[in-house]
């Protein structure tokens, strides 16, 4: 018996959105590093983050590959919660350390609805197999993307070293070995420490107003050259940008992403949108648009994202 999120019927709804004219959008509908696959076999596919000679790692022709990460010892967290528009951090209310863990998969053409559901299905249910998972989301990604990823999971976890345990549960390794890596190309896995809100419903992710909406996933590379400063203060101008849009945004989380297997991207952003309508008054307003040409184009080397749609959570035993 296992709980099941997406049992019967897929849920996912799909957001029939239009590409944006504007740079930043591209950003969040366009395109972790990538841990490629058995397709491509000079890049192999990694779970864990962290140096361990614990974790077996496989592709999707189910070779064990050997682990090849060390974890950055510089970090640069930025902090964004839009719940409570206090909570940014322009008083003195306490925060939370949280690591976000973001991972996109990029599905086989032929992938069938079944094959989908027993994927996200078995996805789901990890976080009943072990402490230290906050929060879960995960989904069908909405619209085109030029890098054709098509689903994306989102889990929050209380420290590294429980997103460590994480990569090394065997329950996990077999859902990815058995229930994804056969119906996908490619897995891109990127993680980040942020901060929330220390109140029980921004840490956990509960409450009506996280039952719904859209959940979009962002991955920036930054030049080089602009990682002590420019970089921030476009992350910075974002997350103001977030705190002026309360009846949007839920909550929203950027830091500096810490796993060396991720070394194409420098940053990583979860926002929480209240609706699909949301998402788009958001990516379409000016504000947003000004302060993307002015503050992220001139910096941004590559970037990729993604968002799905989040519907309410059930339980059902199958």
């Amino acid at each position: 018996m296992r709980n099941s999120r997406y049992s019967g019927k897929i849920k996912m709804q799909i957001i029939h959105t239009q590409t944006i004219a504007s740079p930043l959008t591209n950003i969040f509908l366009n395109s972790t590093t990538s841990s490629t696959l058995a397709s491509s076999p000079k890049k192999p596919f990694n779970f864990s983050p962290f140096p361990s000679k614990k974790n077996p790692k496989w592709n999707a022709s189910g070779s064990i590959l050997k682990s090849n990460h060390e974890l950055r010892t510089k970090n640069r967290i930025v902090i964004c919660s839009a719940s409570e528009q206090r909570s940014f951090g322009y008083d003195a209310k306490q925060k939370r350390k949280v690591v976000e863990h973001v991972c996109l998969i990029k599905g086989k053409e032929d992938l069938s609805e079944e094959q989908e559901k027993d994927m996200l299905d078995y996805l789901y249910t990890t976080q009943y197999q072990m402490r230290g998972i906050l929060s879960i989301s995960l989904g069908r990604i909405s619209g085109g993307n030029d890098d054709k990823y098509s689903h994306a999971t989102y889990m929050r976890f209380q420290t590294k070293e429980d997103l460590l345990k994480f990569y090394e549960n065997q329950f996990y390794v077999g859902v990815l070995r058995d229930h994804v890596l056969p119906y996908c190309h490619e897995i891109i896995n990127a993680d980040f420490e942020s901060e929330v809100e220390d109140d029980i419903l921004p840490i956990f992710r509960k409450g009506e107003e996280f039952n719904y909406g859209v959940e979009l996933v962002l991955l920036i590379a930054f030049v080089k050259s602009s990682l002590d400063g420019p970089a921030e203060d476009a992350l910075l101008a974002l997350s103001k940008l977030i705190m002026e849009f309360p009846s949007l945004i839920v909550q929203a989380t950027l830091g500096s992403i810490f796993n060396i297997s991720s070394v194409e991207y420098t940053h990583g952003v979860v926002i929480r949108f209240r609706s699909s309508e949301a998402f788009q008054m958001f990516m379409n307003s000016s504000e947003y648009n000004n302060m993307w040409r002015s503050k992220f184009q001139p910096i941004v080397q590559k970037h990729l994202s993604a968002h799905f749609s989040v519907d309410p959570v059930g339980t059902e035993l199958m």
